[in-house]
């Protein structure tokens, strides 16, 4: 069960609570090599949540980009043009948890949709129109962002300000009825990395001066 706490995204209380969890913008890095063994990047991701939940405190983290920053900026404008297309009102998306997850989805709609928006640059968004898909970048994101709210269904939004008035947003939309497969996958993946996570955490309690 998730609860939902109304907090503003990439506040410092939104980071705190985001602390020593698997978190849904995660997920694409979990279900890499789905079957096999975890990835480096897993691994790696694996021990900084160990590390979380020993503290009690989010890990620092400098990194940032250009396309990360765009995003920021951008985003209230997606949201914006999607309400004026859709004709809907858009809540705040807060945080969702368990005790080892957590999701932060961009949007709710009214009481049964979710929204995932991606500000992205000319060629990223003419490649999602042309897919007629959700990024593969951001799929398994958004189809746990879809099973860890709860809701019915979630649209992918690409929106890109250098289109052309009328071309900027491009949506996609997915049904939680229709990934019944997908959830059982994410389900078996996820509890193999919480073994990895308190592995982790074992070798670095256990190890000594």
């Amino acid at each position: 069960m998730f609860d939902f706490i109304d907090v503003e995204q990439n506040s410092d209380d939104w980071y705190q609570l985001r602390a020593g969890k698997l978190t849904s913008s995660k997920l694409g890095t979990i279900m890499a090599n789905y079957g096999k063994s975890f990835g480096e990047p897993a691994k790696k991701y694996a021990v900084n949540i160990a590390i979380e939940q020993i503290t009690g405190e989010a890990t620092p983290s400098a990194y940032s980009n250009a396309h990360m920053e765009r995003g920021h900026e951008q985003e209230p404008l997606a949201r914006r043009l999607y309400e004026e297309t859709t004709f809907c009102d858009v809540s705040n998306g807060g945080f969702f948890e368990s005790e080892f997850i957590g999701c932060s989805p961009d949007g709710l709609v009214n009481n049964n949709g979710v929204i995932e928006i991606k500000s992205v640059i000319a060629h990223v968004h003419f490649a999602n129109i042309k897919r007629g898909k959700i990024d593969p970048a951001y799929y398994w994101q958004c189809v746990g962002n879809l099973k860890f709210t709860g809701r019915e269904w979630l649209d992918f939004i690409s929106y890109c300000s250098e289109f052309p008035e009328g071309k900027q947003l491009y949506t996609h939309r997915i049904y939680a009825s229709e990934l019944n497969e997908e959830f059982e996958k994410l389900d078996g993946r996820i509890k193999e990395f919480e073994k990895l996570v308190k592995n982790s955490k074992e070798i670095i309690l256990n190890s000594q001066y």
